[in-house]
């Protein structure tokens, strides 16, 4: 029977001590008791302004358990229990009937990647106490990890753990290399795998092994040798009849071993039941601490409080915990399509820094790497969004929408950035990052044909599919989103509220050529209240000037496009000003030589030639910001804006 007696939240200095541990305290070569090392933690963060705002989310998490707990005794209150769990066991058979275990399903992680590149170059860090990284550390050898450093963790932490730690700078372009090689062998037992990450990723091997009338274990292990004898790197695996168990199984036997879960239900459900909620991919440190509030530590407790989670379906999303619980989750392995991008971005992580011309400097050099990306990997967009992080931790966001796609020029996207961050000044920044959304693919119009072009020049509310007419929430986040956290596990299909996938690692690079996937798994780590100081008169070079941009001046203000009347379509044939959504120049000719024009534009060097000369041309027209009618309050709200 569901227990009315969970625990109440833990003592602040208890959780708030939880919290400063880290998102990465369940990576592979920590200690099993790191009650130490967090205090550690805890003591070397003590009166820093990342303590002052880890203490602010741990009340504001702490303040929300308390409202949870109160809804769920007044959704108890009066209710037939043993129906509510009669009912739910129902589903639970619905569930189980509809168990598939006829795919091997394999998740491949290779072992602490960065650190294990950084090695093949310099064979004298081998066995040795080092990191990668720089401000925050994205990888740490297995060496370090026995002294509680881990990814995710602030450099000077880290150093307070082991004062003579080596941190090696990251060097993506060697990174992207090495996992191009790793991938191909992956790909010799699956062509469709679907690389997760840069140094993950998930196959299906069933055919492979009825061709080869090879076991799973056989294969994997041949495949895990073959990387190593290529590549000199070590490769982990799970091996389980789904994504989420093949993750979970990849991590048991870690660095450099495999682990096999027997595909029988009742295996598996022995498996799961006394699994501690936080492996399960996809339930971070912030929902660790909301299921552990209403008694829900492992996976076998989803059971036990049943009951309580259909009364609280919407705060938890009851069917996905009870697929949890059984082990069910998706077999489907496929690699990502092109289509399915939403947002292409670069950000850069320093030392504070408050002098003005600093920071512009480091927009410049986060437009320069966006520039790059973009123009590399074929896309353009709508919106873009500005990314800062305040010396105190605090994440804003603000963004400018457009009606046509924009420039991809380091100049065009460096100016919307600076003016979007002016009317914020003066801060005192430790990050900034630029974010474009709304994509639209270039690669594939190139293919097209010069009288088809209406799905390119469509406006931007006639999305081509539904999930691209998606809001862009331009809100304050701070890296948790503890008041919705979403679920974002790599490959996984589900949908129910309540769950976040914690940012376990600092995400260095947006994505890698032809791979297109975050670094090291994780989204990047990544902000003051706007002031009212009035915007800059400079006039930046901007394709924004010719048409209307608004500027959001609240933090959790949603941006939407200006709303634009839609002329009647003219004749084929007739001659009409039509403006080119790549060089931005307005034209009048009539549509055949205006798709001549597009496909001659699509070409790289015509397009840095044609936006040269928009540039210098929109130069010296104003662009039409809207006044900021008040200043946006001077608290963080919590969300995540991705």
């Amino acid at each position: 029977m569901d227990s009315n007696s969970a625990p109440r939240p833990t003592q602040t200095s208890d959780s708030l001590l939880h919290r400063l541990a880290g998102p990465s305290t369940t990576k592979a070569g920590l200690a099993n008791d790191q009650t130490d090392i967090n205090r550690v933690i805890a003591d070397a963060s003590k009166g820093s302004k990342f303590y002052e705002n880890e203490k602010r989310k741990d009340k504001d998490l702490t303040e929300k358990i308390n409202r949870i707990l109160q809804q769920r005794d007044e959704a108890r209150r009066g209710v037939d229990i043993a129906q509510i769990e009669h009912n739910v066991d129902q589903v639970i058979s619905k569930m189980e009937a509809q168990r598939d275990l006829t795919q091997i399903i394999v998740h491949v992680d290779m072992d602490a990647f960065y650190a294990n590149v950084e090695i093949l170059d310099d064979p004298s860090l081998k066995g040795t106490i080092f990191a990668v990284g720089g401000g925050v550390l994205t990888t740490a050898s297995y060496e370090a990890r026995k002294h509680g450093i881990r990814s995710g963790m602030p450099e000077y932490i880290a150093k307070k753990l082991y004062p003579n730690l080596k941190v090696i700078r990251c060097n993506i372009p060697r990174y992207a290399e090495m996992s191009k090689k790793v991938m191909s062998i992956f790909r010799r037992y699956d062509p469709n795998m679907l690389a997760a990450s840069v140094d993950e990723g998930y196959l299906n091997i069933t055919q492979y092994c009825e061709d080869r009338l090879q076991t799973a274990d056989e294969v994997v292990q041949e495949m895990r040798r073959t990387v190593e004898e290529e590549t000199n790197l070590t490769v982990s695996a799970g091996i389980a009849p789904n994504k989420m168990l093949a993750k979970i199984c990849s991590d048991r036997n870690k660095p450099n071993g495999q682990f096999k879960l027997d595909f029988d239900a009742t295996t598996i459900k022995a498996f799961m039941h006394d699994l501690s909620i936080r492996k399960v991919p996809g339930i971070g440190r912030v929902n660790e601490r909301l299921l552990e509030s209403i008694g829900i530590k492992t996976c076998g407790d989803i059971y036990t409080h049943r009951a309580t989670l259909s009364l609280m379906d919407k705060q938890f999303g009851l069917h996905y915990l009870l697929q949890t619980y059984l082990g069910i989750a998706s077999n489907h392995v496929e690699p990502y399509h092109r289509e399915e991008r939403k947002s292409i971005g670069a950000e850069r992580t320093f030392s504070a820094i408050g002098d003005k011309d600093k920071l512009f400097k480091k927009l410049e050099e986060v437009a320069a790497e966006l520039e790059d990306d973009m123009e590399r990997h074929g896309w353009t967009g709508k919106t873009v969004t500005l990314k800062y992080k305040l010396d105190t931790y605090q994440v804003y966001t603000r963004a400018k929408s457009f009606d046509r796609w924009i420039s991809t020029k380091k100049e065009d996207l460096f100016a919307i950035g600076k003016e979007l961050l002016l009317p914020e000044l003066p801060l005192r920044l430790r990050l900034i990052g630029l974010r474009v959304t709304k994509l639209k693919d270039l690669r594939e119009n190139a293919d097209a044909k010069p009288g088809s072009i209406k799905r390119f020049l469509e406006s931007a509310s006639e999305s081509t599919s539904p999930r691209k007419k998606r809001k862009l929430d331009v809100d304050v986040n701070d890296g948790d989103n503890e008041d919705s956290p979403k679920l974002s596990q790599d490959g996984f299909e589900v949908s129910m509220p309540g769950y976040d996938d914690d940012e376990d690692e600092a995400n260095l690079e947006d994505d890698i050529e032809e791979l297109e996937i975050s670094t090291e798994g994780k989204p990047r780590s990544s902000s003051k209240p706007s002031s009212s100081s009035k915007p800059s008169s400079s006039k930046p070079t901007s394709l924004a000037s010719s048409f209307r941009i608004t500027s959001s001046s609240k933090p959790n203000s949603a941006i939407k496009p200006t709303s634009r009347s839609t002329p009647a379509p003219k004749p084929e044939s007739e001659v009409q000003s039509q403006t080119c959504p790549i060089c931005s120049k307005t034209l009048q000719m009539d549509n055949t030589a205006f798709n001549a024009h597009i496909d001659f534009c699509l070409s790289k060097g015509a397009i840095r030639e044609a936006q040269a000369e928009s540039s210098a041309s929109i130069n010296s027209k104003p662009i039409r910001l809207e006044p900021r009618k008040h200043p946006p309050k001077k608290v963080a709200r919590r969300g995540k804006s991705r």
